[in-house]
């Protein structure tokens, strides 16, 4: 896992830039309209589903061997290993979100819930329709004690996926049917 990521930086050009990578742009706007016109959760869930290969294809080889990294040190517990490769993410591909979406997890579970927001706040910046990063946003708030500010973004992140479980964290219905 780490001898990949250090492999795929020995391999690189000094030098590289992050590729754009492909444009997902029509793909992301048909998804969100699916899921908005979802008849039920299990259509809506194999629409996240695709929403989430598309996060989840880095822009070139070099970002997804550190994403694929930084995910593997997620899945074990190595938060600092994984903000570490995670930030050569960001540092490579700043404009790619879910290199953000991702540290801000680690910095999540880490209680690390500053860290975490300003994260998902770049992630959400690059991608509007980012529903892992708008629920990550709305539990960072919650977790921080920031109930009010979560329920806006809840609902904003319900506005793309009716059918997200986190709409249980509402507080009072918005007046949709949802």
């Amino acid at each position: 896992m780490k001898y990949a990521f250090i492999l795929s930086l020995l391999a690189a050009p000094v030098f590289a830039d992050c590729s754009d990578g492909t444009d997902y742009s029509d793909e992301i706007a048909q998804i969100v309209a699916d899921m908005q016109a979802a008849p039920d959760p299990g259509t809506a869930q194999v629409l996240s589903g695709q929403m989430w290969e598309i996060w989840l294809d880095a822009p070139d080889e070099m970002a997804q061997a550190m994403l694929d990294d930084g995910l593997a040190l997620l899945r074990v517990g190595d938060y600092a290993s994984s903000y570490t490769a995670l930030s050569g993410l960001i540092e490579y591909c700043p404009d790619y979100p879910e290199g953000y979406n991702q540290r801000a997890f680690g910095a999540f579970l880490s209680g690390s819930y500053d860290a975490a927001l300003v994260d998902l706040e770049a992630a959400i910046a690059l991608q509007p329709v980012h529903l892992g990063a708008l629920t990550g946003k709305a539990l960072t708030l919650i977790a921080m004690d920031r109930r009010d500010e979560a329920q806006d973004v809840l609902r904003a992140a319900l506005a793309i996926n009716p059918w997200l479980s986190e709409r249980a964290l509402l507080d009072e219905p918005d007046g949709t049917d949802i």
